[in-house]
């Protein structure tokens, strides 16, 4: 089977684990004998385009021409059997679903936000959960509060591009849905059932997970829907300590919140933006993952590649969380700085008992031999559907 894997990639930036699961899914592909073929795009090449290029930003979301041409020049020389889509913006637009039906070429799409509908893909803003632009035609909310890069003419441009293409996402062949929320949310959103497969993403096997460690890891994007503030307030209300060390890695807005807590604790570390190596070597020396966003994170990386470390996760119960964790990786709890510091000793104490089963978790769910097979046994469905 060959397959066209279309993503725009996140800047640099903007640490992202949907980058980290595209670059594997490919990778794991290739392992199974499909052959990929990427087409990609950079966000961090927007820096050093030309005036004439950048002036045409505005509308790339929308249709973006050179994106188009590229992808009918690659299905012409490579004739694949499908399309598999992840991230199109800002740089290779929707409307690469319409230039692959163009020529014949059926279009799988990993739903990754819930940017059919929210213009900041978040369904968050003003540090809580906001619906507003469901059920509408055009999201004038999102125009309003700014959602989109907090400017109300992108804003503008973004609800525009989603009121354009909602045609396009009901022409979608298959859609994977990376856990029941995102399911319900594209019937919510108009899609049949039958179009939907739940699938989650899986990331490569580290190996036999080394003994627990101790104290607690935070790495994520550090910025307010993704919970460091939350999980700061919650440490703190426990004496220097108490409960290990905590330790944060990331970068983002919330930096300075973090450097100062380091400050101030001795049992807070902040360990900057770390690479692979960087992030195996933090797993091992903690017995317990955070992830406590405040928003409906889809399918936080992070969690997987807690389990697949044999590291228990807290958790707040958001989103694919509990649907990531289970009946037995770890703890949920509401998102309140209340509920997470009352189970922070909790998850602490029996840290050591849940870590086999964190692992079990990984080994059964998210491991890529099992889910790889589900993403070609979708391939080859989509294909055959089409045909």
């Amino acid at each position: 089977m060959k397959v066209v894997v279309a993503h725009n990639r996140y800047r640099t930036g903007q640490p992202s684990g949907e980058n980290v699961i595209v670059d594997a899914e490919m990778a794991q592909l290739r392992a199974a004998g499909v052959e990929v073929i990427p087409f990609l795009r950079e966000s961090d090449a927007i820096a050093t385009m030309s005036k004439g290029e950048k002036a045409l930003l505005p509308i790339s979301p929308i249709w973006n021409r050179s994106a188009q041409q590229d992808l009918a020049r690659v299905i012409g020389e490579h004739r694949p059997d499908l399309l598999h889509l992840h991230n199109p913006y800002p740089l290779l637009s929707p409307w690469v679903v319409r230039t692959a039906h163009a020529h014949g070429v059926p279009v799988v799409q990993t739903v990754h936000n819930y940017r059919q509908v929210c213009s900041s893909g978040l369904y968050f803003r003003d540090g809580h959960v906001c619906h507003d632009c469901r059920d509408k035609a055009f999201g004038l909310p999102a125009i309003r509060h700014r959602c989109y890069r907090d400017s109300a003419l992108q804003s503008a441009l973004m609800a525009t591009t989603l009121a354009v293409h909602r045609p396009t996402w009901k022409s979608v062949d298959r859609y994977v849905a990376l856990t029941d929320g995102i399911a319900w949310h594209l019937r919510d959103y108009g899609i049949p059932r039958e179009r939907i497969t739940v699938k989650p993403n899986a990331i490569d096997d580290p190996g036999e997970p080394a003994p627990p460690g101790d104290g607690f890891l935070y790495f994520a994007r550090l910025s307010p829907e993704k919970g460091v503030g939350l999980l700061l307030d919650a440490w703190r209300r426990h004496p220097d300590g108490a409960l290990g060390t905590l330790r944060v890695a990331g970068d983002g807005e919330l930096r300075p919140l973090v450097e100062a807590a380091a400050t101030e604790r001795s049992d807070v570390e902040y360990l900057g933006i770390l690479d692979r190596a960087g992030i195996q070597a933090a797993l091992r020396a903690t017995a317990v993952v955070v992830a406590v966003p405040t928003w409906h994170d889809v399918l936080p990386t992070v969690v997987i590649e807690a389990f697949a470390a044999g590291r228990p996760v807290l958790g707040t119960a958001m989103g694919g969380i509990p649907y990531l964790i289970g009946h037995s990786g770890g703890w949920t709890v509401e998102p309140t700085a209340d509920a997470v510091a009352a189970a922070l000793p909790a998850a602490r104490a029996g840290a050591a008992a849940a870590a086999p089963a964190a692992r079990a978790r990984y080994l059964d769910t998210f491991h890529p031999d099992v889910v790889t097979r589900q993403l070609i046994d979708i391939y080859a469905d989509s294909y055959a559907s089409h045909r």
